[in-house]
């Protein structure tokens, strides 16, 4: 396993359209490990395979007292409801903004064994699907911002997704 830099906006493959991951085999299973221990040591919340400059649709989401997750090629299902929330990014370091994210979501894709998984979720978990699925699509949470006056500077220990 390695700990892969983290890219930073405004590189370029932060807003490029990830592609599908065709087959699920062992070099995917490495750049899901490697995402995994990259998401950790910085202690984030979830990770997009485009934030460590692999542009393929591939999330990580670690939530902190819950199992890991790896999603393969996942997609939104079903948006229900819709809140404000504070949002940080790993490649957005210091900042955060508040937008709008729903309630819960669900999505569906397949996890490191090609297996196809559901996932339905709220709270943190809904907040980080979306935010990660955001990323393979190329969409930053600063893109839902009126300005980008509203970036709050924040200190280095506040979560970052």
């Amino acid at each position: 396993m390695a700990i892969i830099s983290i890219r930073i906006a405004p590189d370029l493959v932060l807003r490029q359209k990830s592609k599908r991951v065709r087959s699920i085999d062992g070099s995917i299973r490495k750049l899901i490990s490697n995402m995994l221990e990259t998401m950790h040591s910085v202690s984030g919340v979830g990770l997009a395979a485009p934030q460590i400059g692999v542009p393929l649709r591939v999330i990580v989401i670690g939530i902190p007292e819950e199992e890991d997750i790896a999603l393969v090629n996942p997609g939104l299902v079903r948006r229900k409801g819709e809140r404000l929330i504070n949002e940080g990014c790993l490649s957005i370091p210091g900042y955060i903004g508040q937008i709008k994210r729903a309630e819960s979501v669900t999505v569906k894709g397949r996890d490191p064994n090609g297996k196809e998984i559901r996932i339905k979720a709220d709270g943190l978990l809904a907040q980080a699907l979306e935010h990660e699925i955001d990323h393979l699509n190329g969409v930053l949470y600063i893109d839902y911002l009126e300005s980008m006056d509203k970036l709050r500077k924040i200190e280095p220990e506040e979560t970052q997704l």
